[in-house]
């Protein structure tokens, strides 16, 4: 059992700011799940909600959104959020079943339950780095549901403004293996030079044979968006204005850098994607998701 300090502790590390941000992916999940043409299934997601006083009242099924797919929050960006899962969990799979990496670092992990959703292969660890308030709120629902891993689990509570590069290796990374690392829904938040040390900071850490994927804006201009229909539902419908957390200033080149580095990256709209698998969002007029992109690196083997 949690006691009930940890356990109101937990639940204030997703009650506000970029915390509420892991609970709206998860109503997404949730949704995404119960569809008849679901691209990820995550059948943990729906119970961080339902656990959580912050999304009270949300939906977590489709018949729940009397408007479905049209409903700009929780039909079409909630089919960007099953997309994106979809298309990292591939990430993830190839990545370590093809590509032979055994350990799986989770930067920002909120309520990410790919270690008990994934069917991972003999050995992988996976390490989960996030604030020590989101994954105590994570560990209480997923213990209250009895889940276990099917892999390796290693929590790492560090924020990210912290050392996190030097708590990995107590915590068991060995940065002479190969390694796959994951950055979803977090650059978004940060400032350009935080985008920069944690882009440098995982070539660093890597060695050849490693993958990673993160996701990132590109807009000139976020305030340019300002009045489409999705900024503004989420702020309407639940209360998160995303503009706010944000950070507005120029974004840097990651993936160029990347590149200088000697990896093989490759970037892509979500669009893309909707068209590979035939779901998810297409480009619209005043468009939010205009300026998102997903990349992919490999740092070449010799």
């Amino acid at each position: 059992m949690v006691d009930t300090a940890h356990r109101n502790t937990g639940v204030e590390g997703v009650a506000g700011g970029v915390g509420v941000t892991a609970l709206l992916v998860a109503a997404a999940r949730a949704i995404e799940t119960h569809r008849p043409d679901s691209l990820a299934r995550d059948v943990f997601a729906e119970h961080f909600v339902l656990a959580a006083p912050a999304s009270a009242g949300w939906p977590i099924h489709p018949r729940q959104v009397p408007e479905g797919d049209a409903d700009p929050l929780w039909g079409r960006f909630a089919r960007y959020f099953g997309l994106r899962t979809r298309v990292l969990d591939d990430f993830l799979m190839q990545s370590v079943h093809a590509g032979g990496a055994r350990q799986v670092v989770l930067l920002g992990a909120g309520l990410d339950s790919r270690a008990f959703r994934l069917d991972w292969p003999p050995g992988c660890v996976i390490f989960e780095i996030d604030r020590e308030e989101v994954l105590a709120f994570k560990h209480q629902v997923l213990d209250g549901l009895s889940a276990a891993p099917k892999a390796a689990r290693v929590p790492v509570p560090m924020d990210l403004r912290g050392d996190w590069a030097g708590a990995l290796p107590g915590a068991g990374f060995d940065p002479a293996a190969p390694s796959v690392w994951l950055v979803e829904g977090l650059l978004f938040y940060l400032p350009p030079a935080a985008e920069t040390y944690l882009i440098d900071t995982v070539d660093r850490l890597s060695r050849a044979g490693s993958a990673l994927a993160f996701e990132v804006k590109l807009d000139k201009d976020l305030l340019e968006y300002r009045d489409s229909p999705l900024y503004t539902a989420t702020k309407h419908q639940i209360g998160i204005d995303l503009l706010d957390l944000f950070d507005r200033e120029p974004r840097p080149d990651s993936a160029g850098n990347l590149t200088d580095k000697g990896w093989s990256t490759s970037v892509h709209t979500p669009f893309d994607f909707t068209r590979r698998h035939r779901r998810g969002p297409l480009p619209e007029q005043n468009d939010a998701l205009a300026g998102n992109r997903w990349v992919f690196a490999d740092k070449p083997r010799p």
